[in-house]
């Protein structure tokens, strides 16, 4: 599926935004997101970080991990993510991996911001600036190669 009409697009973040609204009620986060697959089957996920204990259960990435596992497929080539709210770095790379063509988003950063969900650091972490939050180094190790010889040399692995 490719980019929504404007009244398609509208509907998909209103409904976000519901999902969000209703996920702050039932005691979640802020957030909620639709991924609408090729086949036009709606995939919807709200913020699980507190209810689930998992730094990683953003309403983006719980939609994304919903089609895929409806769709029984990890590339979702051809599906529209609508988000309640810009995504953050680690949203745009769940996105990214699976290959997501178009995201829309309703607020913006800044808006996420003012409500105490400051991710400009991170941001900022990926935009080449390397605040002291977590040291990043590279260290090459003979072995360094080994994961991905092991892998290329898997009869039986799936490519993604």
């Amino acid at each position: 599926m490719s980019a929504h009409s404007a009244q398609q697009r509208d509907e998909y973040l209103n409904r976000a935004i519901r999902l969000a609204v209703k996920n702050v009620a039932d005691g979640g986060g802020p957030f909620g997101a639709v991924v609408v697959t090729a086949d036009g089957t709606v995939h919807e996920g709200v913020n699980r970080v507190t209810r689930d204990h998992d730094p990683t259960a953003h309403a983006e990435v719980v939609a994304i991990r919903r089609a895929a596992a409806a769709t029984q497929r990890f590339d979702l080539t051809g599906s529209v993510l609508y988000a309640s709210c810009e995504p953050c770095p680690l949203c745009l790379s769940a996105t990214l991996w699976a290959r997501i063509g178009h995201v829309y988003f309703a607020a913006d950063r800044h808006g996420a911001a003012r409500a105490g969900f400051d991710d400009a650091v991170f941001y900022e972490y990926f935009a080449g600036t390397r605040p002291g939050l977590l040291p990043v180094e590279h260290a090459e190790l003979p072995a360094s190669g080994d994961p991905f010889d092991a892998w290329l040399n898997h009869s039986r692995r799936t490519a993604y």
